[in-house]
């Protein structure tokens, strides 16, 4: 019974990665493709890479909120029922998931994982096993993250506008700017990787390791940027 849980949860899993590319991949490629910076083809090769090296780096964590802060695990002590609801949650989630890509709707799986979840637990053990209060600031953060990134939306267009659009060489203007667009996009993404996660658990890093490492790479496409300008700024002399 044991390896036939197995089985079908590797199969789950690898149903439910299909679906999260299908749907979620369109979250992050949807504007560059839309913009026509990259091609369709482009957008699936790079979101299949950074998918698997965000859950393989740096996914680990959340997967174990998923399975140990939404479902009291020390209170259903019977492991068949625990492989089973879990494998069942997965399931649920990932059927809700490909209808709703079916539909065009973009859905998240977060959202879809952690109500399969709380419905698992519900059947097995009753409310009493559902930890409510994480559930709460995982429901929290689905309605700050929305307001959150409005706010980064509305000042970075604003900033955009102000300092290249408005200008009267905005070509110009946007190759001024671009490194420093690029060293945050790097700034961030090192920082996401290095910072309280499990790699960087697993060597060693601390927050201010962390911060001046991000900040390095992040000084890189400025440096670069800089003397692009310089050698454009000679050439055309």
């Amino acid at each position: 019974m044991e390896m036939q849980i197995l089985v079908l949860g590797f199969v789950a899993g690898l149903y439910m990665a299909w679906n999260i590319g299908a749907n979620d991949a369109a979250n992050g490629m949807a504007s560059a493709v839309g913009a026509k910076a990259i091609t369709m083809r482009q957008a699936v090769f790079i979101a299949g890479i950074l998918d698997f090296v965000g859950a393989v780096f740096i996914g680990s964590h959340v997967s174990d909120t998923i399975r140990n802060s939404i479902v009291d695990p020390s209170i259903l002590t019977d492991p068949r029922t625990v492989s089973l609801g879990l494998l069942a949650a997965l399931i649920s989630a990932s059927l809700w998931v490909f209808l709703s890509t079916w539909r065009q709707l973009p859905v998240s799986t977060t959202h879809s994982i952690v109500g399969a979840m709380i419905g698992f637990g519900l059947i097995a053990g009753g409310p009493s096993v559902i930890q409510w209060g994480k559930v709460a600031w995982i429901t929290l953060s689905w309605i700050v993250s929305p307001l959150f990134s409005i706010a980064l939306s509305m000042g970075m267009f604003r900033f955009i506008r102000n300092r290249i659009l408005s200008r009267d060489h905005m070509f110009q203007a946007a190759l001024r700017w671009s490194p420093f667009f690029v060293g945050l996009t790097f700034f961030i993404v090192v920082i996401s990787v290095l910072l309280r996660t499990p790699l960087a658990s697993r060597l060693g890093m601390h927050s201010w390791s962390a911060l001046l490492i991000a900040l390095g790479v992040a000084g890189r496409p400025g440096v670069l940027g800089q003397a692009r300008d310089r050698e454009n700024h000679l050439q055309a002399r």
